[in-house]
């Protein structure tokens, strides 16, 4: 049961968390039996416990135990909207949330699931609901948004307290309505992705003009 989250607790202290100082993904040290990893990220890892088969635990290296209050802040703010995973509660150096099954929009393109309109929209109202709480819906992008039955859910709220437009699911959005249906349905390339999103990072956002690409795109589309 849910409530029976704690069961996981000795399990977890078996196994050790490592961040890296370059932005890499954390590395993991240790193991219990029923402890399964489903999901990696420069942060924490998050976990799955055989006993407690309806939730997750998202356990953060040393060096992010301050991201770990951030996301509990942030979760309780979004309590009860249907947009976000369930929190549940928290340990030492890890949260508790819902398990969600689904694949997410990275997923998605890799192996040609198509992503509806409806995922979108609901990824448009949550960020309005983000706004309405007071606080900020950055770091929306491929990986932190799930396709579950047809409809979006937004992962990984731990930027939602910091200032400024990444300006990331502006883009995304826009590349939705004006490139995806080239493509809806067809598997995309992990490496063509991963060119893509090192391209993406070393433009600068501010002179980033969509308007300016899309007539670029438009041209290339006619000379094809």
């Amino acid at each position: 049961m849910i409530s029976d989250w704690k069961l996981a607790d000795e399990a977890l202290r078996n196994i050790q968390v490592i961040g890296s100082e370059n932005n890499q993904s954390v590395t993991i040290m240790g193991a219990a039996e029923g402890l399964t990893c489903i999901g990696i990220g420069t942060d924490a890892a998050v976990f799955h416990y055989h006993k407690t088969p309806d939730v997750v635990f998202k356990v953060y290296s040393s060096q992010a135990l301050k991201k770990k209050e951030v996301e509990e802040y942030v979760y309780e703010h979004l309590k009860g909207a249907r947009y976000f995973p369930t929190f549940y509660g928290s340990g030492t150096n890890y949260i508790v949330m819902s398990f969600e099954q689904g694949v997410t929009l990275y997923e998605c393109l890799v192996q040609g699931i198509p992503v509806p309109e409806q995922a979108i929209l609901d990824v448009e109202e949550a960020r309005e609901y983000i706004r309405r709480q007071g606080l900020n819906p950055r770091d929306i992008h491929l990986k932190n948004i799930l396709l579950q039955n047809g409809r979006g859910k937004v992962l990984d709220v731990s930027e939602y307290v910091q200032k400024g437009n990444d300006y990331r699911w502006e883009h995304l959005l826009w590349a939705y309505k004006n490139f995806y249906p080239f493509i809806s349905g067809t598997p995309v390339p992990v490496w063509i992705l991963e060119t893509i999103k090192q391209w993406y990072f070393r433009i600068n956002l501010a002179s980033f003009m969509l308007g300016n690409f899309s007539k670029r795109w438009n041209f290339f589309r006619q000379r094809k």
